[in-house]
């Protein structure tokens, strides 16, 4: 970090995710180490799958280093982009430009989650603000100071974007499709509870919690 600890990688500019360099020039969140273990493991499925065709959606997309790992890394993808923010839909589409992908396999959609999106996918990706408005003093100074606050916090226990994804991403998914969100570890028992009550409702038909590369909980897996 410089003198006044501006984040390393926005003063480079750019970061590298999975292949694919992220541009940060409007300051979106800035892509983690934890991200870039579950995105890869995603990808392994995602390559795998039976389809001619893999319909993509990435939600919260932020700077776009979700889908456009995916765009780069498995080639019978298309993948469409979910972001309110007007200066991440432009940065998602200078790093879309910067990575060459092909304008036929991708879309850019303004939306809050998915109030805007239409069609189904067979795979909903998502890094949604979680952190705990109760516990931001646990965050770095850095990231307190320069990240933007709304990718960042999610209401008093962090669940607030997490609840409306769970409520609503079944709605978007194709049959048997599955849905990935990051979380906080400390969200795992009150994750677990809405995710009972949707299963016994058959709005998906299963979960499990995936730890990251340090043990931890971090994504939620979602089956419809």
């Amino acid at each position: 970090m410089g003198l006044d600890n501006l984040p390393e990688a926005y003063a480079k500019g750019q970061v590298n995710f999975l292949g694919a360099q992220i541009d940060l020039t409007n300051r979106p969140f800035i892509p983690r180490e934890e991200t870039e273990f579950w995105v890869e493991k995603a990808i392994k499925e995602i390559k795998v799958f039976s389809k001619k065709t893999i319909r993509c959606l990435d939600v919260f997309a932020g700077s776009g280093c979700i889908g456009i790992a995916i765009l780069k890394n498995v080639k019978n993808t298309i993948c469409d982009f979910v972001e309110i923010d007007n200066n991440f839909l432009r940065q998602i589409e200078i790093n879309l430009n910067l990575n060459k992908i092909d304008k036929n396999r991708y879309q850019i959609i303004q939306s809050d989650i998915f109030s805007n999106v239409n069609g189904k996918y067979n795979f909903i990706l998502a890094n949604p603000p979680y952190v705990a408005e109760e516990r931001i003093q646990e965050l770095g100074e850095d990231v307190r100071k320069y990240e933007p606050g709304i990718a960042l916090l999610g209401g008093k226990q962090g669940m607030d974007f997490i609840k409306i994804f769970l409520e609503e991403a079944f709605l978007c998914l194709e049959n048997k499709g599955v849905g990935y969100i990051e979380i906080d570890p400390q969200q795992k028992e009150l994750i677990k509870s809405e995710m009972d009550i949707l299963v016994k409702n058959k709005n998906y038909s299963n979960y499990e919690f995936w730890k990251d590369q340090f043990g931890r909980i971090r994504v939620l897996r979602i089956i419809k």
